[in-house]
């Protein structure tokens, strides 16, 4: 197909309840959407990247501005595009893998519902729903985080995940564990906010029977994830060290973990995202799918991406009314804690205009 055009498009939608990581706290998603426009149809994207530069190197700012300079651009050069051709168009410029993971998303959107598709057929889905689990943030009391927790299982979901960091970490797992029993499936996830340093600390979580701990060092570390992974029996899961299907792979070969969370913005796009899968299913390693607090288009494509057989660990795919009053989607509904994986070619979904509209804080179209 040739692209026409790519309209960038930011939103904002207000939490329904601010999310604290070690990072920062939200209290709301700034996020970039992408509608590539080709001759014979349209795709949606959607950029993963926060309004500030905490979780990785990108920003909402500096990816419109990467897409408007260079990016859009260089996809505009291609005579005969396709999903597995915006990978190279886009090699020579260096990182902005979210950036870059939108724009593929939203070619790829509009070739499979060209083709009559859906995303999880195209990239090898085994199951029509998926398990769910969900992120808790750091809370001011326990009792707090309690009565959180005993919400979300009554809601349904199947895995809770606990945002710890330096002071908010050995106390709240214990009170969970205590007051919910062993049988619940439960894992921490650090976001990088601990050194090697802090090891026989980290390894107080051990009998606890964690399913993993996620990220606890600096995404650079891997010889030091190496290491503690040594000194833990709680198995360690990368995040955000892991941003290829040959970053995966060295993690592995390292022993630096034994269990991967895939975020497809964070790896430059689902084509890749399906790759690490292969990898690590190759090296039997378990993945999960990760989330960014994404709307429901990117919610579509991360279920999607569940269904395919090695995402064996119920995933970060929570239902839209976890963060969102409205979203920009039909909802996603939790049932007996699953969501459905989309049949329509493409994602499956697209924007509801009224809502579309009413969140939008500015758009640019870009012409080809």
């Amino acid at each position: 197909m040739k692209l026409t055009g790519v309209e960038v498009r930011q939103v904002r939608l207000p939490l329904v309840a601010p999310f604290r990581t070690s990072f920062g706290t939200q209290t709301e998603r700034t996020a970039l959407l992408l509608r590539a426009v080709s001759t014979d149809a349209e795709g949606w994207g959607e950029c993963v990247a926060m309004a500030d530069p905490l979780y990785s190197s990108e920003y909402v700012a500096a990816c419109a501005d990467v897409l408007r300079r260079f990016l859009v651009p260089a996809l505009g050069r291609c005579r005969r595009l396709d999903a597995t051709g915006v990978t190279p168009a886009l090699e020579p410029f260096k990182g902005h893998r979210m950036a870059k993971a939108a724009l593929e998303m939203a070619v790829l959107d509009a070739e499979l519902r060209t083709r009559g598709v859906p995303l999880a057929r195209e990239l090898g889905a085994v199951h029509d729903r998926v398990p769910c689990g969900v992120s808790v943030g750091i809370m001011d009391s326990v009792p707090e985080l309690l009565e959180a927790v005993a919400d979300y299982l009554d809601e349904g979901y199947r895995r809770i995940k606990l945002k710890i960091e330096p002071g908010w970490d050995i106390e709240p797992v214990r009170a969970v564990r205590e007051h919910f029993g062993d049988d619940l499936l439960l894992q921490v996830d650090a976001n990088t906010a601990y050194t090697l340093a802090d090891a026989r600390h980290l390894a107080q979580l051990d009998p606890y029977g964690l399913l993993l701990i996620e990220q606890p060092l600096d995404e650079e570390d891997l010889l030091g994830h190496a290491q503690l992974a040594r000194t833990l029996a709680t198995p360690l899961c990368l995040d955000e060290s892991i941003t290829s299907a040959r970053a995966a792979a060295a993690a592995i070969t390292l022993g630096a973990c034994s269990i991967v969370n895939i975020k497809p913005g964070r790896v430059g796009g689902y084509l890749e995202a399906r790759r690490i899968h292969d990898v690590c299913a190759a090296h039997g390693v378990p993945v999960w799918c990760g989330g960014m607090l994404e709307t429901g288009l990117g919610r579509a494509a991360n279920v999607s991406l569940a269904a395919l057989p090695g995402f064996t660990l119920p995933g970060d795919v929570s239902a839209s009314d976890r963060f969102y009053r409205t979203d920009i989607t039909e909802p996603f509904v939790l049932a007996d804690g699953h969501l459905p994986v989309p049949e329509g070619p493409g994602l499956g979904v697209v924007p509801l205009p009224e809502v579309l509209a009413e969140v939008t804080v500015e758009t640019e179209w870009i012409p080809l």
